[in-house]
Parts: C-alpha cells; sequence; structure tokens
C-alpha cells in the first residue's frame, strides 16, 4: 500500500469490506492510476478482461454468487461498452458496483474537448444515461468522496441493485482519511403492526387448507436476491409443502427432495407441476416476478382469495395487501402456521418421477445393455444432449444455461442437491454466460463451473475463454453447435439468412485462445460420444473441457417449442391472479 492514503484506497477498502475480493474491468488511460491502488491492495485483485461488455457480464456472475462485485471501465467508450450488461443487472437484481475513470476535474472545470467525450466541454452525458439502470450514482470529488462513496455502496448492497461511481483521475488519488467505523448495517423496513395482520391472514387462510400437504409453494427469484433463502429453507421443512419454482429461480431449492414438484411456466408446465400451482387449497407465492418468458407468456393461472403473495416490500393475503413488510420478514411470519398445520397425505403423482418398475433380474439387465448399446448410436438430439449433462451435473457444481435452447432444455430437468442454476431469463442477452463463466469460477472458486451456450451466443463472447485459461480455471462448456439462431428459427423465419451464421470449429478454440494452457476439446454427435467426453471430463477436474455437440438445426426442448409456438398469440395471453 502507498504511505499516503487516497480516495482509491478508501473506495477499495470499502469494496472488501463488503466481501469483493476482485475488480473486472479493462484498463483505459483515465483508470490507470485508479488501477495502481487495486494492485497494491492487500485482498483486492484485479481481473481484466478482453472488452467492457465480457468484465460486465463477469461482473454480474460473481455478484449473483458473491451478493456484490465491481466493476472498473474507462469515460465514455468503456463504460458504454459495458452499459449493457449492467442493464441486465438492473433488470435481474445483481448489485454491480461500476467505477468509471475520468478526465480530471482541471479537464472537466475547462470544459476541454479530450478524447473519449462527444467534444463539446460536458463531461455528465455518461453519467445521466445511467439514471435508469442503477440505484445510486455520484460524480466524486476529493471533498465528497468519503460521503458519497459509502452512500452508493450502502444503496447497493441493501437495493441489490447497480450503482454508478464516477472518478476523475486526480480525485482517485487525493488524500482521504481512513474509514473510522465500518458500513452502516441494512435497516430493515418491516411494521411490525403490518407483519401482525399479514400473519394473522395468512394463518386463517392457512388453516383453512385443511394440511400441510394441500398448500402449494411457488419460489421465485428476489426470494433470493432479497436474501430470504434461509427462511425459505425453515418455511419448506415446516411442512411436507409440495412446492415448483418458477423458471427463473431455478435450483433455489433442493430439486432432490420429493416434494420438489418441478419448475413452473404456466400452461407450458407438466401437468403435475401445474395442479400444485393452480389447484391447491392454498397457495404461497414467494418473491415471483411475472415476466412473459417465465410464465409461459403469461399463461399462469392461481386463484386469488387462496392466494398469499410475498413482494419485496409488501404482502398480500387474497386481495389485502400489507406493507411495508420485507420479504424475509414475511417468509418467516409463514413458518409457525404452516408447522401447527398436520402434513396429510403426499400425492405420489406430483413428487417427482416414479421409480423403475422391477423386472426379472437377467432379462432386465441384457434389454437394457441392448438398449444402452442401441442408444449410444444414435445421433446426438436436444433431448439427449441435456439428459446427458443431467446425468453428468454432480452436486456443488454451477451451471450456466445461455438464453435459449440451452435455458429451456436444461429448465425441465432436476439438478442434484447443491446445484447452482444460472440464466438470464428476463435481460435475455445470448452471450451472456461465457464471460459469468469467469466469474463465478472466481466468486466461489471451490466449485465446478459448466457452460451451456449456443454456437451463435458464444461467438459473442468467445474471447473471454482466454481470460478463464489464464486464470487456471477448468470448467466444462459445451457449444451447441446446431448451425445458427435455433431460438429466433423457432420463432420465425427457420430458413431466412439472418438466422445464419459462420461455421466454426469449436475444437480450436481453446488451444488458440489458450495457447499453451492445458485444455481438452471434442467433438460429439453420438449420444456414446458424448458420454465419453463427458466421462473424460470428469476424470480430468483440472483441464479447461470444450465440447462441440452437434445437434439438427431445427431441433428444439419441448418446453422452447412451446413458448415459440405462443409468441404469436402472446397479446391474448394474459395470465391471471384471479379475484
Amino acid at each position: 500500500m502507498p504511505d499516503r492514503y487516497s480516495v482509491g484506497d478508501y473506495l477499495f477498502d470499502r469494496l472488501a469490506e463488503l466481501g469483493v475480493d476482485r475488480v473486472f474491468g479493462v484498463p483505459g488511460d483515465y483508470s490507470l492510476g485508479l488501477l495502481d491502488h487495486v494492485i497494491a491492495h492487500p485482498t483486492v485483485e484485479w481481473t481484466g478482461c478482453s472488452n467492457e461488455l465480457n468484465a460486465g457480464y463477469a461482473a454480474d456472475g460473481y455478484g449473483r454468487l458473491r451478493g456484490i462485485a465491481a466493476l472498473c471501465t474507462t469515460f465514455g467508450v468503456g463504460e458504454l461498452s459495458a452499459i449493457n450488461a449492467v442493464t441486465g443487472s438492473f433488470a435481474e437484481f445483481v448489485p454491480v458496483v461500476h467505477i468509471v475513470g475520468a478526465p480530471s476535474t482541471t479537464a472537466q472545470a475547462g470544459h476541454r474537448m479530450v478524447h473519449h467525450t462527444l467534444g463539446d466541454g460536458i463531461f455528465d452525458h455518461f453519467l445521466h444515461m445511467h439514471a435508469d439502470i442503477t440505484c445510486a450514482r455520484a460524480a466524486l470529488t476529493a471533498d465528497t468522496a468519503a460521503v458519497e462513496i459509502d452512500r452508493v455502496l450502502t444503496t447497493v448492497r441493501d437495493q441489490h441493485l447497480p450503482g454508478y461511481l464516477l472518478l476523475p483521475a486526480d480525485v482517485a488519488e487525493a488524500p482521504i482519511n481512513r474509514p473510522e467505523s465500518p458500513l452502516p448495517p441494512r435497516v430493515g423496513r418491516t411494521d411490525a403492526s403490518a407483519l401482525a395482520q399479514f400473519t394473522e391472514a395468512a394463518a386463517e387462510l392457512l388453516g383453512r387448507a385443511g394440511t400441510a400437504s394441500d398448500v402449494g409453494v411457488l419460489v421465485g427469484l428476489l426470494t433470493h436476491r432479497l436474501g430470504g433463502t434461509d427462511e425459505l429453507v425453515h418455511l419448506l421443512a415446516a411442512g411436507p409443502l409440495p412446492h415448483a419454482t418458477t423458471l427463473w429461480a431455478k435450483s433455489l431449492v433442493d430439486e432432490s427432495e420429493p416434494t420438489f414438484v418441478g419448475t413452473y411456466a404456466g400452461a407450458a408446465s407438466d401437468h403435475p407441476t401445474r395442479r400444485v400451482v393452480e389447484e391447491s387449497a392454498a397457495l404461497i407465492v414467494a418473491g415471483v416476478q411475472f415476466t412473459d418468458l417465465n410464465t409461459g407468456l403469461f399463461t399462469q393461472h392461481m386463484t386469488r382469495d387462496r392466494t398469499i403473495e410475498i413482494g419485496a416490500h409488501s404482502a398480500s393475503v387474497g386481495d389485502t395487501t400489507f406493507g411495508p413488510i420485507e420479504l424475509r420478514d414475511a417468509i418467516a411470519a409463514l413458518t409457525p402456521a404452516v408447522d401447527a398445520l398436520p402434513a396429510g397425505e403426499t400425492d405420489p403423482q406430483a413428487t417427482g418421477p416414479a421409480p423403475p418398475t422391477a423386472g426379472p433380474q437377467t432379462s432386465a439387465l441384457s434389454q437394457q445393455a441392448l438398449y444402452q448399446l442401441v442408444l449410444s448410436q444414435q445421433a446426438l438430439s436436444q433431448q439427449a444432449l441435456w439428459d446427458g449433462v443431467a446425468e453428468f451435473l454432480r452436486p456443488g457444481d454451477i451451471v450456466l444455461a445461455d438464453q435459449g435452447t440451452c435455458f429451456y432444455g436444461m429448465g425441465t430437468r432436476r439438478l442434484p442437491s447443491g446445484v447452482t442454476f444460472v440464466g438470464q431469463p428476463l435481460w435475455a442477452s445470448i452471450g451472456y454466460t461465457l464471460p459469468a463463466l469467469l466469474g463465478v469460477c472466481l466468486a466461489q472458486p471451490g466449485r465446478r463451473g459448466v457452460l451451456l451456450i449456443g454456437d451463435g451466443a458464444a461467438q459473442m463472447t468467445v474471447q473471454e475463454l482466454g481470460t478463464i485459461l489464464r486464470h487456471g480455471l477448468a470448467p466444462t462448456v459445451i457449444v451447441v453447435d446446431n448451425d445458427g439462431y435455433t431460438v429466433e428459427r423457432a420463432n420465425h423465419g427457420p430458413a431466412e439468412r439472418y438466422n445464419e451464421i459462420s461455421r466454426w470449429d469449436w475444437t480450436k478454440a481453446a488451444s488458440f485462445l489458450g495457447a499453451e494452457r492445458p485444455s481438452t476439446s471434442r467433438r460429439v454427435s453420438t449420444v456414446g460420444e458424448l458420454r465419453s467426453a463427458l466421462g473424460a471430463a470428469q476424470q480430468s477436474p483440472d483441464r479447461l473441457t470444450v465440447l462441440q455437440a452437434v445437434v439438427p438445426a431445427m431441433d428444439v426442448p419441448p418446453l422452447l417449442d412451446t413458448l415459440a409456438k405462443s409468441l404469436g398469440k402472446s397479446g391474448q395471453n394474459t395470465g391471471k391472479l384471479d379475484g
């Protein structure tokens, strides 16, 4: 650390206090001096990426697992390259602090026509562009730096949304006092009277349901983002509650539990899942946002007078809304009421797949061996690919599925206990998951990353494979080679040129981008080749594995096929929470 304590030091100390141990970004002349303070910091590291957009995606992935992330770009060209990633973080409640190295205060005060500007001497254009995609912003000065850094960081932490800090090069070097106390703790906004009224009304509705097995639970992403995961675990342990998640919240609950009934996507859901969500005597909806791709094009159907709905800052029972109530407090308030209910009988048709039917042992074994032999020789399909990936996964993996066939193909597969599933179904920016793989692997280095991405999406952000190799990471990357934008073909223009892409040999990507770093690459086009390649990846946990999985161009997972066919009718699909 330099002898003189500066604004840059203060900023990175405060980020470290919140749990940030690295900053993602791309260097630029207005931020180079600031990056010296990252290099000198005892606990915060620099992670340079190939471009600012990828750096933003990597920070997003890191923030989803660590609870907060930091991104550093240069003024103008750098920050605007990253703005798509920051917008996605805002849409999906990911707290990312975007630090922008800016021209000096002297240049700004003199309205100089310096590079990376619009040439008009105005330096707050880009700050204003971030107004709608950040929860807090500040243009730092030497006099206000400490107060404004603390304000922006605590707001990002508390609202789980991105923030923006504009830091002129000379201000980053300005002297400042070290923090005298920790950042203030988060203050809850729950009103005790409102919580008591909600608890009473919810208990009455749950009591009318009869038993715990008559109460369904639908879990959404906000339960995780707003810190309600522990409370959810306690609620589900209080009784045999049949429960589902939305696609956006996949893996938020343990999918190996017998009371987990699947992933709910409105009319596109499996019947047992729909029965629990739409026909239970009482339904608890926790942290769900009803978006188009999250609800089967707004085909969700829930009866209002049987529903307890918990949002970010309020909760409702039937038509009555109570607030302000924090999500985690509302979930916790339901646990005693569920605990008081008799267990009831679990419906075996709504609690997971039935066990295989037993037959004569010798005959069964020979038939199974023959079946496996025939299956291994079959050409790879979407169904076989996702079945194979599901078998490959192990507890603790982090699975990233890019928007399109990968997300909807894996969305219906059950995951082992402890697997984290990462997707971006609201912002839905294809290519997001490849740089996000870098972020999640660095956020929790003891876990294996598994990336599932289409060939078109991967072409957008492939450069970050080089960064993954440079950091010695060893994820498994499966590129779905279906010769173009299959998700778009399923929607419109299946034979049109605008859905075509250049053909790449993905088996050469790692060697080209990683030079002499160890890696393994294979092209697989049959079920047997896929199994062999995945088995080899299991045996090489210290090497990056890239698999080019060839499937037919118009092979579409059933869930995505259902959604694509409904897109043309989406104006008529207005999913209901009926009164």
